[in-house]
This record gives structure tokens, sequence and C-alpha cells, in this order.
């Protein structure tokens, strides 16, 4: 065996190493989260609201609070995301005011949540007067997704050739109409996946919501967006550090209920995703 051929196998073992750090913990929390709260999942678990002090019931109104916060927060983050990529990829000129606005969405992606939750509160609840409500908390969560999906569906627009919009505009169809019929439905996929990574990280997110939208305990489901909600995130913050007497199954379960939401939003996704790619033809 050469050198060359050794120096080769020792970089794939490195890799294959590299993953195998990345897999082990994500491995290790999804058994953990399955073995100990498959058990308490149950019809119950689902459809009851938490009763005596948290300690027992189930989860129904925080899954309900965070379903409304995502809608919420998707109606808000992904058309003003898509319209800003488009505009910084086929509209803005190419100049350091443009680069500079690209530094700062890339910038942002990595402020704290924390930050965006004061921001949220100082700006939707506080001066805007929207109050802690489901509308205030979309509001922060969409501004907290707002980077992520625009950087991704910008990057995917420039995926596309340049050669498929000149051959439209050849043809006679207006800038519009070519970002629209051509250039937007070939880079669909690479857009959702950028709404997937927004979205999945917006469901997890504690810090944002707990100045803006959630509630400890509300006896009732919220009637409009200007009600606070209770949100799976902050309900298993609740459990671990407030709830006192909280049974470990309430915590386990909880935890287990959110991944499966989260989960299972990024499944339709990647199969939404995926079908844009099946009819892709180049």
């Amino acid at each position: 065996m050469t050198s060359k051929h050794r120096a080769e196998k020792a970089a794939f073992a490195v890799l294959a190493l590299s993953a195998i750090v990345v897999i082990i913990p994500v491995a290790a929390i999804l058994y953990f989260l399955i073995a100990n709260g498959a058990k308490v999942i149950s019809w119950t678990f689902l459809t009851q609201a938490p009763r005596s002090g948290m300690t027992e019931g189930g989860v129904f109104p925080a899954i309900i609070g965070t379903l409304y916060l995502l809608v919420g927060t998707i109606a808000f983050a992904v058309p003003v995301g898509i319209f800003a990529a488009i505009y910084l990829t086929e509209y803005a000129p190419k100049n350091a005011f443009t680069r500079l606005i690209r530094l700062a969405i890339v910038n942002l992606a990595g402020v704290p949540s924390i930050v965006y939750g004061l921001f949220g509160y100082g700006l939707f609840v506080l001066f805007l007067h929207f109050g802690v409500s489901i509308l205030a908390g979309s509001l922060t969560l969409a501004l907290l997704v707002l980077p992520v999906i625009i950087t991704s569906a910008e990057e995917a627009l420039l995926t596309v050739p340049q050669s498929f919009r000149d051959g439209s505009l050849a043809l006679g169809a207006t800038k519009w109409q070519t970002i629209y019929r051509v250039v937007l439905p070939n880079s669909a996929a690479g857009i959702i996946t950028g709404v997937i990574l927004g979205v999945g990280r917006a469901a997890g997110e504690t810090a944002p919501i707990m100045f803006t939208a959630a509630a400890f305990y509300l006896p009732k489901l919220p009637q409009s967006a200007m009600d606070k909600c209770m949100a799976l995130p902050y309900h298993l913050y609740v459990l671990v550090s407030e709830a006192f007497g909280a049974s470990e199954g309430m915590k386990w379960g909880t935890a287990l209920v959110l991944l499966i939401l989260v989960l299972g939003m990024n499944l339709i996704a990647a199969i939404i995703r995926g079908r844009f790619r099946r009819s892709r033809t180049w």
C-alpha cells in the first residue's frame, strides 16, 4: 500500500469518525426520549389539559398553542423571506450596500434567541400594544427565522442557471413572469429546505415566546390571535423548572410529543421537497 493510499484511508477514517461523533448524541437523545416518553403517551395524555398543578393530565393546550404559533410564524416569515430573497437575487444592484444587507442577514441568524424575545417584547407587546399574545409571539418567531429563510431561499434561487432566465426573457416573458414561472418552480426544493430549518427552529424555541406569547397555565384554549397560549417548549420548561412534583413521565412525554411534532413537520416538508426535486428535469 502506497503512502497516498494510506493517507486516503486515514482521511476516510477521520470523516467516518466525525459522522459517528455527530450521530451518537442524536441517537442517544432519541433512545432516551422514546424509552421514557413512549410509555406515557396515550390518547388521554394528548387530549387532556394539565391539572393538579401540572403534575397530572396531558398536553393538549400546549399542542394547540404550539400549532397556532407555528402557523402564525409561517404566515409572516415565509412570504416576507421569499420576497426578500427574490429582491436580493433578481433585482438588487450588486454593490457594497447589497453586500452589507446580506452580511447583516447572516449575522442576524447568529443572534441569541433571548435577544429576539426581548426585542419582540419591547416592539410588539409594549410599543405596538399587542400584549402577550399569539400575534406577538408569532411575529417574534418570524423575525427569528427570517434570516434562515432568506439566506437559504437566496442560495436556492442562485442555483437556477442564468440560461433559464435568458431563454424565458428571449421568448418575450417579463422579468416577473420569468421569476414566477421559471425561477421559483426550479428552486422550490431549496426554498422548502430553508422553510423546514426555520420552522423547526421556531417550534423548539422557548426564549422568544416566554415574554411574548406563552402562559404558565390557561384554563381554556385561546379564542383569538390576541390571546395568550400554552406552548410545548415553554410547558416543558415549566415542568422541569417550576412545577414541583411533576412526574418524570410528564416531562419525558412532553419532550417526546414536541420531538414528534417537529419531526412530523419536517417529514411532510421533506416529502413535498422530494416531489419538487423529482419533477425537476435539469
